[in-house]
């Protein structure tokens, strides 16, 4: 190996939209619209990485703004460690940890 880095396999929609992992679809929208505008192509005419970064923020906006996209996502993306940092995992996972703990569970009371 000659000790260049490599590209993660999966992507990181939440870093793509510069988003929390807990972000409400609000939050998501306003931010895909404000990346949208600043990366738009007819900005940066004839620039390939833009184009590519527009297209990678359609992708995560596509995938977190479908609710179903996004549970799928949440659930299946990447959690490699050395990815994250302690705070960035447990922030993307909480709600499958505390579900598998049982504490995500929302019981009726009677």
């Amino acid at each position: 190996m000659d000790g260049a880095s490599k590209e993660p396999l999966h992507k990181d929609y939440y870093k793509v939209l510069e988003v929390d992992y807990d972000a409400s679809d609000d939050t998501i929208k306003l931010s895909y619209r404000r990346l949208a505008l600043m990366w738009h192509p007819d900005k940066h005419k004839g620039d390939n990485d833009v184009t590519a970064k527009f297209q990678e923020i359609n992708e995560a906006y596509k995938v977190l703004s479908d609710p179903a996209k996004r549970l799928e996502y949440d659930l299946s993306g990447c959690p490699e460690i050395n990815q994250y940092t302690l705070r960035e995992y447990l922030t993307r996972f909480k709600g499958m940890i505390l579900t598998c703990n049982g504490l995500g569970i929302d019981h009726p009371t009677k």
